[in-house]
Parts: structure tokens; sequence; C-alpha cells
């Protein structure tokens, strides 16, 4: 059982954060524990653990749909996406080679042509509505953000306007995510998710009991689980947020591994909330009074470091 694996939260290990208080509040232990640890755990955030649940049960029937309606709704299927779509389990490989054991669905789009209703009724109008929840949160947490750095609490907003409207503009992503029960001939043959840092901005994380997040602290070479708080939201930041902030705030590296006999027999689902800058947007850390030679394109980070993932597919 995770109540009985060692992890950072029993050992008092994780930053809590309460969006309760005031921002000034949330933007002071953001800053601490980011800087510190690299990650914290979000508490009254504003969506609720019915609205999460509800999408992983819709999640849970896409993925027990025909083969060949799930290849319809393949990632890059949309037209003119990036990312949006369906992403079947072994498509990614974080380190080039080994499986992602996982079904994964990149919502960019929002509109019920882009999304299985006719196969799942429901579905668009409920991830809509997530949708917005979580980017109310997203632009919550990016005026804190910038009270962190010592900005303007615009400063992350104005450059983040388009998030979940679609991947042509920002590459913002609701993730939808299923990890099966990892069978015996499967062990040593794919993992539920590699190690590696996220791309963007930030990532929220909604987990279910099943756990297996294990993390990799700044300067640590060791692997260490973090726990599950019901109802908290996990969060982290990406590569993007990284060169922003000349590593103040650095991209967190962390896995999902099934390692004990108990969690590797059951399913595992998950949700992330991938917040990017608009594609268009300039990653400037001169912009934050810190000396740097290079300004970077928000798009052209995210692209750069996702061909590392799908280049497997592409060979």
């Amino acid at each position: 059982m995770e109540s009985e694996i060692e992890t950072l939260l029993s050992r008092n290990a994780v930053p809590i954060i309460d969006l309760g208080n005031c921002i000034e509040d949330v933007a002071k232990n953001l800053r601490k524990a980011l800087s510190e640890k690299g990650y914290a755990l979000l508490i009254n955030h504003g969506i609720s653990n019915e609205k999460i649940q509800t999408a992983w049960k819709y999640f849970d029937g896409f993925v027990e749909l025909p083969a060949e309606v799930k290849l319809a709704n393949e990632r890059s299927k949309a037209p003119d996406a990036e990312n949006h779509g369906y992403v079947s389990p072994g498509m990614e490989r974080f380190d080039g080679r080994t499986p992602e054991l996982r079904h994964a669905y990149n919502i960019c789009k929002l509109q019920d042509t882009f999304l299985p209703e006719q196969q799942l009724p429901g579905f668009t109008s409920h991830i809509n509505a997530l949708v917005s929840d979580f980017n109310d949160l997203g632009r919550f947490l990016l005026q804190a953000l910038a009270i962190s750095v010592g900005a303007p609490p615009s400063f992350f907003t104005d450059k983040h306007s388009y998030m979940l409207s679609d991947d042509g503009f920002n590459l913002t992503t609701l993730r939808l995510l299923y990890y099966p029960p990892v069978e015996d001939q499967d062990h040593g043959s794919g993992i539920r998710c590699g190690a590696h840092a996220d791309y963007c901005t930030f990532t929220l994380l909604a987990q279910d009991s099943e756990g297996g997040l294990e993390v990799k602290l700044r300067g640590s070479e060791r692997w260490q689980r973090v726990g599950h708080l019901p109802g908290a939201l996990f969060i982290n930041c990406g590569e993007t947020m990284a060169i922003w902030t000349d590593q103040l705030y650095h991209a967190l590296q962390h896995r999902v591994v099934p390692d004990q006999d108990d969690t590797r027999h059951r399913g595992r689902h998950s949700i992330a909330y991938f917040c990017h800058p608009d594609n268009s947007a300039l990653i400037d850390a001169r912009e934050l009074d810190i000396t740097t030679k290079q300004t970077h394109n928000a798009y052209d980070i995210a692209m750069a470091l996702a061909k590392g993932a799908y280049a497997h597919n592409y060979s």
C-alpha cells in the first residue's frame, strides 16, 4: 500500500501551500518551495475532486473503445494540431528507447469536432468546464509566480493569453492519463512514465491514491517517492520557467514507477495541466533583471524538447 511506503510526504518533506491565503503569502511560499525543493502540494485550489474523477471515468470509457476509434483520435490527426489527441501505450519514449506503458489524451482544442463527443456524450461540456477551472487556477498561480520574482502581477499572464484555446496559438495542454496494470511479462520491458523534466512554465498534477510519482531533488541522484495527499495538486516547474528565471525555479526531474507488487497490478489515473506561454512569446530573463545573452521563443523551446520523446516515431 502507498501508506506503507516511505515517502517525502510521510517524512514531512513536502511543502504544502494553502491557496486560500492572500496572494502575497502564496507567492512567498511558492518561491521558497520551488527554489529550494522544486515542487509543492497545493490545497484549497478550487478544483473539485468530483470533476476530476468524472473526467477519469470518461477516459476509462475512451480506452475501452475499439482500436479504430482511438486511432481516429490519435495525436495530431486534428487539422493544424501540434499536440492534440490520443497517445497510445509505447508512442512516447522519454529516453528514446523504453516504451511508456500508458494511455493519454492531450486536450488542446475544446470544440466537440476535435473530441470524441459522439462516442462519449457529455465529454465536451465536462472537459470545457474542467479546463475553465484549471485556467482560472493557472492565471492565479501565474500572478503569484510573478510576484514571487519581484515582477508586476501581470508579467506572466500577459504572455499566457491563449491557454487551452488552440495549440496553434498556445501549447497549454490538459492531459488525461491512464496507466494500466503492469503484467509480470511487461516488467523490465516498459515503464509507466520515464524520467524527464516538463517543457512548460509549470505543471499541475492530480493523481489517484495509487501514486507512484517519484522525483529527483536538485543536487541529488536519488529517486524519492512523493506520496499522496487526497485532493491536493502537485506543482512543479518546467524548462521554460527554468530558462525564464535562470534556474531559480528549475525543471524538476520526475518519473512514475510501479515498484511495489500491490500497485503494479492496479491501474493508475492522473490529470496533468501543462501551462505554456503563447507560442509567439519571447522568454527573456533580462525582463526579470537577470543577466543573460539569449532570448528564446516559447514554441521553439517546447518543440526542441518534445522531439526527444517522439523521435523514434519518425526515424
